[in-house]
């Protein structure tokens, strides 16, 4: 396995991808990545639909260009019946965070397996609730086109462009 601030460095947003399938026993273990994930007192409200038939696909391609022809999406959300909430900080909820969370470490496990993504946040929630029937409960956060990266894939031009470390880092 790679060191971990290796394998953060090296990965980065793919948006368009090889046709072929994500085997499942890979696509297992991403899916493993998100459910390890910690999230705010271990409520795990996180919620996974897997699109990877040509209807499903076909629908969420519709609904997004940042579907970017992936032959998996996975539709991620939380369940607002399960997230932590805390009236002791003024109501703040953490089902947001607990989905970013699961994402990055299905981002990179996919990456240490081989399979490219790309965080998409370029879809209107309510359109791809209703396509897919999934329960008002549920708030949709985020997608993550999955596959194997197109052979001339590079990364974007700003993925190596970082802030100063002064400039996000502040030690007190």
């Amino acid at each position: 396995m790679k060191q971990f601030l290796d394998l953060a460095k090296e990965r980065y947003s793919v948006r368009r991808f090889k046709p072929d399938p994500i085997p499942d026993d890979i696509l297992a273990q991403i899916l493993e990545a998100a459910r390890v994930a910690p999230s705010a007192k271990n409520t795990r409200p996180h919620k996974i639909y897997v699109l990877q038939s040509e209807q499903a696909l076909a629908k969420v391609r519709a609904l997004t260009p940042c579907a970017f022809d992936a032959p998996c999406v996975l539709v991620v959300g939380f369940d607002t019946e399960r997230e932590c909430k805390t009236e002791r900080l003024g109501g703040r909820r953490f089902g947001e965070t607990d989905v970013a969370i699961a994402m990055t470490h299905m981002m990179l496990c996919a990456w240490d397996l081989g399979i490219g993504s790309c965080y998409v946040g370029w879809f209107d929630p309510a359109q791809l609730r209703e396509a897919f029937g999934i329960p008002s409960t549920v708030e949709v956060c985020a997608l993550l086109p999955l596959g194997y990266a197109a052979d001339d894939v590079v990364p974007n031009e700003r993925h190596s462009i970082l802030r100063d470390a002064a400039d996000t880092i502040a030690y007190m």
